[in-house]
């Protein structure tokens, strides 16, 4: 089984978007990925991680579970967007941890295992510049890092 775990970086600051505390960002995955055979989703106790995504490689390559979360995620916020004139683009930014492991926490990311950034935010090149992701990515394969992009029209 592949492990993923999710974070969410609430980048906006307006109320574009109501707000999600760590049971109601799990639920949206929960409710959307229960009808995807052998998907497990759960939410865990880290101070960084939220969702913990199980899922057979077999059948999945995480890329797609990445698109899955990003469509699930997108599709929720839409109907419950305060202002539908404002935008939101959504970001999945994922890499496979290829360093040792700080924690011994069950709930901690492992070497091997696919950590993701779920972000919403109202600019997303401004957000991937801030964080400096051209050069975080750079020299990495696909095989290591995806940023899958939901964004506005």
């Amino acid at each position: 089984m592949g492990r993923m775990l999710l974070s969410h970086n609430f980048n906006l600051h307006n109320h574009e978007l109501p707000t999600l505390n760590r049971e109601e960002f799990t639920q949206i995955f929960i409710d959307g990925l229960q009808g995807k055979e052998n998907i497990n989703c759960s939410l865990i106790e880290n101070p960084h991680w939220v969702v913990e995504i199980l899922f057979p490689v077999d059948k999945f390559e995480p890329q797609e579970i990445g698109q899955m979360c990003g469509e699930i995620l997108t599709n929720k916020r839409k109907s419950q967007q305060l202002d539908s004139t404002v935008a939101i683009d959504t970001l999945i930014l994922g890499g496979k941890k290829a360093t040792p492991v700080a924690s011994t926490s069950p709930t901690s990311l492992q070497t091997g295992e696919w950590g993701v950034d779920v972000v919403e935010t109202l600019a997303a090149e401004a957000f991937l510049a801030e964080i400096n992701w051209h050069n975080l990515t750079a020299g990495k394969s696909g095989e290591r890092i995806f940023k899958i992009e939901f964004l506005k029209a």
